[in-house]
């Protein structure tokens, strides 16, 4: 959730006034039979509908001024429209659902500095699925042409399919389980690059999404302060380590450092686990890796929303 005072939305002026995050993990059903669950929908409707009440009683917003859209993630459920009506009813808003294209085009455009456009790529790891994209060339009416990638698995997703075959609850089994589910992970991600070889000749790499805030956050031991933060493959990969081995460092430094603690909180280790999988695969299977440049944007939850906000509202100027 988002309040934002834009002043003015073509150049890029505007203030956060607040935000907050609620983790539902509404996906993880996705990767069981392609519908979300019951209940877990009734919690999205239940916490939507408490911020939304939030947003317009204590924060004093419009109702024509908010915006709830689904993302690509989870409009992959087979269900997704029982969310929306019931969201619509009480709401009185076109629930909107936001393609794995457009919203790695929103992140590109949200995310990326415009004269890199051309030589970077944006790979966002949500929690149903992981989608970005690159810009090849403008058109003759120097219009923006976006060559979309995706991955039907994120961080929620990928690790609810680990899960599904575990017969116990811990953390070695989840392992031996992640261990049997990589090849198949390696060679989807192989596919999707070898289907986009223009990629291999882009020198920045920007990442966004939780499992790259979650590495960023606890590898370093704070949030990050820059909107584009570099790390390298040998961060992640350390890291990968310690999340698996050395888990109870990190919970002891939660007691001590809210950066940390806010990453514990919105993911259990088991999700912290296969979402590292994730980003580690996304870079390894990358041909010359190592030459790159690697940045976790920092406000890539935020670019995004103002990217849309920007294509699709001609009334954000009065938005608070």
């Amino acid at each position: 959730m988002s309040i934002i005072n834009v002043q003015n939305i073509k150049k890029g002026k505007y203030d956060v006034v607040d935000f907050w995050t609620e983790n539902v993990g509404i996906a993880k059903g996705i990767s069981k039979d392609g519908n979300l669950a019951e209940n877990d929908i009734e919690t999205a409707f239940n916490v939507v509908v408490k911020n939304y009440t939030k947003l317009i009683k204590e924060d004093k917003i419009k109702e024509q001024n908010i915006f709830i859209v689904v993302s690509s993630g989870v409009a992959m459920a087979k269900n997704i429209d029982i969310l929306r009506q019931k969201l619509h009813v009480f709401t009185n808003i076109d629930v909107a659902i936001i393609t794995s294209e457009t919203e790695a085009k929103l992140l590109l455009k949200g995310c990326i500095p415009p004269k890199q456009y051309s030589d970077s790529l944006i790979l966002d790891i949500g929690g149903g699925n992981t989608k970005g994209g690159y810009v090849e060339e403008f058109s003759e009416e120097d219009i923006l042409v976006f060559y979309p990638v995706t991955l039907d698995l994120g961080t929620v997703t990928f690790t609810e399919k680990i899960s599904k075959n575990a017969k116990t609850n811990s953390i070695d089994e989840f392992n031996e389980l992640l261990s049997s589910a990589l090849p198949e992970l390696k060679d989807q991600t192989n596919s999707l690059y070898q289907q986009n070889a223009k990629i291999f000749k882009k020198d920045n790499i920007y990442m966004s999404g939780g499992a790259v805030w979650a590495f960023y956050t606890l590898y370093k031991g704070n949030g990050a302060t820059e909107n584009f933060n570099p790390f390298e493959v040998k961060d992640v990969e350390a890291y990968n380590k310690m999340i698996k081995t050395d888990y109870a460092k990190f919970e002891a430094l939660a007691s001590q450092n809210k950066d940390i603690e806010k990453v514990l909180k919105t993911y259990s280790q088991k999700y912290l686990i296969a979402a590292n999988s994730l980003l580690l695969t996304l870079l390894e299977k990358m041909p010359d890796i190592k030459s790159k440049n690697i940045y976790f944007t920092k406000q890539g939850q935020m670019a995004w929303l103002l990217s849309y906000i920007a294509d699709s509202a001609k009334r954000a100027k009065n938005i608070r």
